[in-house]
């Protein structure tokens, strides 16, 4: 950060959402040795040299961005500005501007996962265990975390799905050498071991999407059962797109003679196993 920043101001360097708490709020200073880090932060991984850039601005102009923080016990707790209380801490200042407002406990993990989304995305992996920790901690349906997040419901239980991958491909996946798109098509595979395997050679061979769509997909196995295999009519192979989209799993229609005939939808975890239940609007125990 410049020190042209300065000449701005205070008030124009707060974010909206910051801004939002300052009436109900006050802005104070508190020492950073009384601030303790979120304990929900979904951030695993940080830039050390930008964390080094900004700590390095913190000693010559201060931290110009106030923290958010919340009071627990006789200290406060971090809820927002993770990567300002590093690098304010490397720096060795002993106090921090901050916002000390009430929240939740849910709001703590809600607010530090939407500061995270809004500026340096999280990996998808950080994004996922995320959700997992709202859903575990707090009894929360996917519906209703989709709605804490602002995202729909489909995106939500597709970044689920990624934490049944094993630690290999996910490590392939936080490291960027597999993108999320390679990722969801791994899903595809039924053993963790061909997951891995075909993991390995998207980063060998570097494989596209598509091209592990069709090896880890439906189009393979209708490759090699085409000679045996009618193809199926139109409108059943329509019906069956339909529904996959509406659902967002596979779907598979099997017609047979007299009309009859037989619909599987396939689900990957019991949280999309709740998620189709709640589509179909089916209640289920609790």
């Amino acid at each position: 950060m410049s020190r042209k920043a300065l000449g701005r101001g205070l008030e124009s360097l707060i974010p909206q959402e910051v801004k939002d708490t300052i009436s109900a709020d006050k802005l104070v200073r508190l020492p950073v040795s009384e601030i303790g880090s979120n304990p929900h932060q979904p951030r695993k991984q940080f830039d050390e040299e930008k964390i080094k850039t900004l700590s390095e601005s913190i000693q010559s102009d201060g931290l110009l961005q106030p923290v958010v923080v919340r009071k627990v016990g006789d200290r406060y707790e971090l809820i927002m500005g993770e990567r300002r209380l590093h690098a304010a801490r490397l720096a060795g200042v002993p106090t921090v501007p901050a916002i000390v407002r009430s929240a939740e406990e849910v709001d703590s993990l809600r607010l530090a996962l939407v500061e995270n989304l809004q500026r340096e995305n999280l990996n998808p992996i950080e994004i996922a265990e995320a959700y997992r920790a709202l859903i575990d901690k707090f009894g929360m349906s996917q519906n209703e975390l989709s709605k804490l997040v602002g995202k729909d419901r489909s995106s939500v239980a597709n970044a689920l799905r990624l934490l049944s991958l094993p630690n290999a491909v996910r490590h392939f996946l936080v490291d960027g050498r597999i993108s999320e798109g390679h990722a969801r098509a791994l899903l595809a595979l039924s053993t963790a071991a061909a997951q891995v395997s075909l993991a390995e050679r998207i980063v060998r061979d570097r494989l596209t999407v598509r091209q592990v769509e069709g090896e880890a997909g439906p189009d393979r196995k209708k490759r090699t059962a085409k000679r045996r295999v009618k193809e199926k009519p139109t409108h059943i192979a329509y019906l069956e797109k339909a529904m996959s989209g509406h659902l967002s799993t596979r779907v598979t229609v099997d017609e047979k003679r007299g009309g009859k005939g037989r619909i599987v939808i396939e689900f990957y975890s019991h949280d999309d196993f709740e998620r189709l239940a709640e589509l179909m609007h089916i209640p289920l125990p609790r």
